[in-house]
């Protein structure tokens, strides 16, 4: 039986203290739904597993309604395949190599997105920050971090998101994922 190694990223969980799913339980989640190979990063809601059915939707759906099901209240997911997760990192168009991790973050969505959503934004406003699309992603250079970001909070209004599921994970959990799903 062929298998596929899969990245799951729960987007708003763990956050505050608030939708708390704790990862040792997530994993019995994802043993419990037939996934193998199940590993978990950090406790903001990333997890690894490997399946023989499914694709990326219906893996989402099927876990995102499990989670509700546990814990009571839903978790929006994302899953990508371990061959997607290398291409957004080998695609990005910073130098990740000589930034901090800090400094460099990827959002990942649920559909394609087109430059016309961000068209609003003036990024010259933004400058030294500044973010790229790519496939499925957006590429975010702030090299004062995330919490101080005033371009991340503008990419983060609803309007801009609306209809997308997005969640945003900094360049080492990025490059973690992408070890973790190495087939």
């Amino acid at each position: 039986m062929v298998t596929k190694t899969y990245a799951a990223l729960l987007r708003g969980s763990n956050v505050s203290g608030h939708k708390k799913v704790p990862m040792a339980r997530l994993r019995v989640l994802l043993e419990g739904l037939g996934h193998g190979g199940v590993q978990t990063y950090l406790q903001s809601g990333n997890a690894v597993f490997t399946a023989a059915h499914g694709d990326e939707e219906s893996l989402a759906a099927q876990l995102g309604a499990a989670i509700e099901e546990e814990f009571g209240f839903a978790v929006d997911v994302l899953v990508r395949d371990g061959a997607y997760l290398r291409a957004v990192a080998d695609a990005c168009p910073f130098p990740a190599a000589t930034l901090e991790a800090k400094q460099l973050h990827v959002t990942y969505f649920s559909a394609p997105v087109d430059a016309d959503r961000f068209a609003a934004i003036d990024q010259n406003t933004y400058q030294p920050e500044e973010f790229r699309l790519g496939d499925r992603v957006l590429y975010l250079y702030a090299p004062d971090g995330l919490g101080r970001s005033k371009l991340a909070a503008q990419l983060a209004r609803p309007g801009l998101t609306k209809g997308l599921v997005a969640t945003t994970r900094n360049w080492n959990t990025v490059t973690r994922l992408v070890e973790m799903t190495r087939d």
